[in-house]
């Protein structure tokens, strides 16, 4: 029998088992660095006082548009917002606004501190909607990997105890993809717990699917066809524990934890018009 440190190792390190990663993240570099070219966007807007506190902004044309908040994955400890600007041209061109937020990299933040992080970005993307002509009654929050953890974290978090001026339901929408909503195998995966040196009490603590959805906000799921048994379960974990809110598990049979992201670029996928039918529904 594997010990968990073999076994959580192989589950999670999705890169090592995708052996032309290096060319998937070129691609979207590209991709992004061209968006950035020929897009209209709001760039490294500061929502708290860290360098990490930053997030950038593609306005639809469409008044008083919805909007979607994409948080990026990458283990809390890698990648940056300007890799998915690619994802922003599909959502503009159908009526939605989309931030994209970035956060302090560990090991120069700890998950704790990353959370609070987000939780800053969201309440300051809902203070200041009316300056960007977005519609604060259509706020969708989505994630990949450990974005997907963070925005799971906000689906959570109790609002009004966070800040009396933001209405409980301030998220409107969830977007899930490839995410980790159990962190308890976490610290057992040591590639990734150097740097976040998560403890098996922390683990508990930090996780979303062991937490209450704090509302009534509906929202899909996706995990790639290609992807682990440990990622699959993830998922499974979040749509059972929030079962009442869980409208869709969106199949993708041929994506890989890091190609599932390709499918928020393509208007034709089955996660996008998954995804818009969401955002325009709330």
């Amino acid at each position: 029998m594997q010990n968990p440190s073999e076994y959580y190792g192989q589950q999670y390190n999705a890169r090592a088992g995708i052996p032309d990663h290096p060319y998937i993240f070129t691609r979207w570099v590209n991709q992004s660095s061209l968006v950035r070219r020929t897009n209209a966007g709001l760039y490294d807007l500061m929502y708290g006082d860290s360098t990490g506190e930053r997030l950038d902004l593609f306005p639809t044309r469409t008044p008083g548009g919805p909007l979607l908040v994409f948080i990026h994955g990458g283990w809390w400890r890698s990648l940056d917002k300007s890799d998915f600007s690619m994802i922003a041209p599909a959502f503009t061109a159908a009526g939605v606004n989309v931030a994209l937020t970035n956060y302090t990299l560990a090991p120069g933040a700890s998950i704790e501190e990353i959370v609070q992080q987000q939780l800053r970005a969201l309440a300051w993307l809902y203070r200041n909607v009316e300056k960007y002509d977005i519609d604060p009654q259509r706020i969708v929050v989505a994630g990949h990997s450990a974005g997907a953890h963070l925005a799971a974290m906000m689906m959570a978090a109790q609002w009004p105890v966070y800040a009396n001026d933001l209405p409980a339901d301030m998220i409107k929408a969830g977007v899930l993809a490839s995410g980790l909503y159990d962190l308890t195998p976490v610290p057992h995966a040591e590639f990734v717990n150097v740097d976040l040196k998560l403890t098996e009490e922390r683990a508990v603590s930090l996780s979303p699917g062991f937490m209450p959805h704090s509302h009534s906000a509906p929202f899909i799921t996706a995990v790639g066809g290609l992807e682990s048994d440990e990622f699959k379960r993830q998922t499974s974990l979040i749509a059972k524990a929030w079962q009442t809110q869980h409208r869709a598990d969106i199949p993708l049979p041929e994506a890989n934890h890091l190609t599932i992201c390709d499918a928020l670029t393509d208007k034709d996928s089955a996660l996008f018009k998954a995804m818009l039918e969401l955002i325009t529904s709330v």
